[in-house]
């Protein structure tokens, strides 16, 4: 009985849960192999734009510039309104040698003392709101413009009633110890000066664009001078000129339109402007824009903020790292046909069997370019040394020049398929490429990222 006793083997139940669990993990193993050991090709797509170049520039202004210096020793009042235009003769200041005619001003406390009109409010509150327009924290600077042109508005200001009365109080003060300062000649005075005044364009330095090393000494009234001190200076030509430092690769761009628009970031106003690139004393390039008006408003500015208004090229705008450079097999245009259902670019070329029977078959090609009678042709299908023959002719052409093309693959097809461009402009990450050519790209073309991810007519998956 217990030789009949048996090892009872259970049936194997297959559960239907754990087949499709099994099936899932080997297929997301063989994707995440797949994923991680193909290539991956990043698509973008082409539309129309126009690219971002900064056109801002701080700038350094070249005037026609004369210091005025003192004959005298003594206390300096201001009469002339600094930025305003002053005739030869007329008179700008006066140095008085004892402090007397300062006693005298703030001794006058009648119907002689100076009050401000409608009109002086409202030039203050104009130059206030211009100031808080434009104020920058990095350019503290311009704090202290803003000061001493408030300075010399009060200084007019007070002046205005003094002047009314000069001869009264110079006969009053004694002869000799008033002494009035006449212009030498026409021109708009400036009660500043900073050392660039005998500067000529062509002594630029990039040294000069470094602001934090700029100094400006304001003459301010009622200083005491000495003889031989400067006391202003005089602008006499309402020609100017303002230098900017762009790079190198624009200067040929920005001289090529001769005359630009530019707008003064300072009041808004724009002005035409003649461009002219010039050699600065240490060797670098620079651009000049020639001024014939609006120095009035920045006669005091030695940093001017100018913006360049050009015509920005707007096209295809595609990056730089999708743009390659591919070459070419030349042949002449007459050699290419067009042959067989589909109608396709063909030439007639000369091939051997393996007996060295020579033949003539027709091989399709793919045009990529056609320029000065040539047609280009990729390199792949047909070889230095190859003779091709011209239809219903005994002409033939040996295949020996080349020439490269720059462009784009484009995967619309779902390979990568070259396509010529022609680059409008570029910046250090696009470039703008003419639309609409025969053999380039037009707007929602895909193209490939990056070009040297693939090679011509290899194939994409998603």
């Amino acid at each position: 009985m217990a030789d009949n006793i048996r090892k009872y083997r259970r049936p194997l139940n297959l559960n239907i849960g754990m087949i499709l669990f099994t099936v899932i993990m080997l297929y997301i193993i063989v994707c995440v192999f797949m994923y991680f050991t193909s290539k991956h090709i990043v698509g973008y797509e082409v539309k129309t734009g126009s690219l971002s170049v900064s056109n801002v520039f701080e700038g350094i202004a070249i005037r026609h510039e004369t210091i005025v210096k003192s004959d005298h020793t003594g206390y300096i009042n201001y009469f002339a309104t600094e930025g305003e235009k002053t005739g030869a003769g007329k008179i700008v200041c006066s140095i008085d040698e004892t402090g007397k005619l300062m006693d005298m001003l703030e001794s006058d406390t009648g119907e002689n003392k100076s009050k401000l009109t409608n009109a002086d409010y409202s030039e203050i509150k104009n130059a206030i709101t211009e100031f808080s327009g434009s104020f920058d924290n990095g350019n503290f600077l311009k704090v202290y413009d803003f000061k001493y042109e408030l300075q010399g508005n009060v200084t007019k200001y007070a002046n205005r009633t003094l002047m009314n009365s000069l001869e009264d109080l110079y006969a009053q003060s004694g002869e000799g110890l008033i002494n009035i300062v006449n212009s030498p000649k026409s021109g708009i005075v400036v009660y500043s000066i900073d050392g660039f005044e005998d500067y000529k364009s062509t002594d630029v330095t990039a040294d000069w664009f470094k602001k934090e090393d700029y100094e400006k000494t304001q003459l301010v009234g009622n200083n005491l001078v000495s003889n031989g001190d400067p006391i202003y200076k005089l602008t006499d030509d309402e020609k100017w000129s303002v230098i900017i430092s762009v790079d190198e690769d624009r200067i040929p761009e920005l001289v090529a339109e001769e005359y630009i628009k530019v707008k003064f970031l300072k009041n808004q106003t724009t002005s035409w402007a003649q461009i002219e690139a010039i050699t600065g004393a240490d060797g670098k390039s620079y651009i000049e824009l020639h001024f014939n008006n609006s120095m009035l408003n920045f006669v005091a500015d030695r940093y001017v903020s100018v913006e360049l208004i050009t015509a920005s090229e707007v096209g295809l705008k595609v990056p730089n790292s999708s743009i390659l450079e591919k070459e070419f097999f030349l042949i002449p245009t007459e050699y290419v046909t067009k042959s067989g259902i589909n109608n396709a670019d063909t030439v007639l070329k000369q091939t051997f069997d393996e007996e060295g029977n020579s033949t003539v078959t027709n091989i399709n090609i793919t045009i990529y370019h056609e320029e000065d009678g040539s047609y280009y042709v990729d390199n792949d299908i047909l070889q230095i040394g190859d003779r091709i023959f011209k239809p219903d002719s005994n002409e033939e052409y040996t295949i020996s020049k080349s020439a490269t093309l720059i462009g784009v693959y484009n995967i619309n097809k779902g390979y990568a398929d070259f396509k010529e461009i022609q680059v409008l402009n570029s910046n250090d990450e696009y470039s703008i490429v003419k639309s609409n050519t025969e053999y380039g790209l037009v707007a929602y073309d895909y193209i490939v990222l990056d070009a040297e991810s693939v090679e011509l007519d290899e194939f994409i998956y998603d």
